[in-house]
């Protein structure tokens, strides 16, 4: 979780002051200060990715593109409206990194392949079905057995091809970070549509069966791990990975 990596007591007590001296006078010196003090956010996050890649993505390569995510959430985020900045930046971090990756087109064939044909067969099953199919009902519509429709959910999971937190929307416009309640300087229709977006997602998420909707709680709303919510479920990492996937899979379907 990011308490474990943030800052001593003392050193937390002098962030208002850094967010009030770049918010209001533009302080290039408190921005830096504020991007040296929220680092360790960037190897959390990049942490978190590279456990799912292959050997030859270079973690240092990953912290070098969530880089520009940090500095992208310090520049944005609004510390009046009383939302924490690790959650929000986390997001921004996190689709950084996903956008550096997929600009090397790192990921095989095959595996988009798989991943593609997963989210068809899930959505022609919600379509018939009218709710979120059991892993058993996705084997059989696929011809599968059951462990192999879970082993390929494990790993378009783990290597990043689906995340809640990157395009969602029809118009592949907006992040999870951007639902966050900040429609400040937005035009009205901006505004609208963002708070419309909102509700779509809270509503799709909220249609998800129990052990789903909280894997997809925890791990982006209350920054647990996949190893975390494991342990709050009785399960393993994995199995959580193939119902984070098949969970990420059938909101995207929805919100599309």
């Amino acid at each position: 979780m990011t308490s474990a990596i943030l800052e001593p007591e003392e050193e937390q007590s002098a962030l208002p002051g850094l967010w009030q001296r770049l918010k209001e006078e533009s302080d290039g010196g408190a921005r830096e200060a504020l991007i040296l003090q929220y680092s360790p956010l960037v190897k959390f996050v990049a942490g978190r990715v590279a456990a799912g890649l292959p050997r030859n993505v270079d973690q240092s390569d990953l912290v070098s593109y969530g880089v520009f995510g940090l500095i992208d959430a310090i520049d944005k985020f609004e510390p009046e409206r009383g939302f924490k900045f690790e959650t929000y930046a986390i997001n921004r971090i996190k689709g950084s990194i996903l956008d550096g990756l997929r600009s090397l087109d790192w990921v095989p064939r095959s595996v988009r392949s798989r991943a593609r044909e997963m989210e068809r067969s899930l959505s022609e099953l919600e379509h018939r079905l009218q709710r979120t199919p059991s892993d058993e009902e996705l084997a059989k519509h696929m011809g599968q057995e059951v462990e192999s429709v879970r082993s390929t959910l494990a790993e378009i999971s783990n290597l990043g091809l689906i995340a809640l937190d990157e395009m969602i929307g029809p118009d592949a416009g907006s992040s999870l970070g951007d639902f966050l309640p900040d429609v400040g300087g937005m035009s009205p229709e901006a505004a609208f549509q963002a708070e419309e977006t909102r509700h779509m997602l809270g509503d799709a998420i909220n249609r998800l069966p129990d052990r789903e909707r909280l894997v997809i709680t925890l791990y982006y709303f209350e920054g647990l791990t996949l190893a975390e919510i494991g342990e709050v479920l009785g399960v393993t990492e994995s199995r959580v990975c193939q119902i984070h996937a098949k969970s990420v899979l059938s909101l995207r379907n929805r919100m599309a």
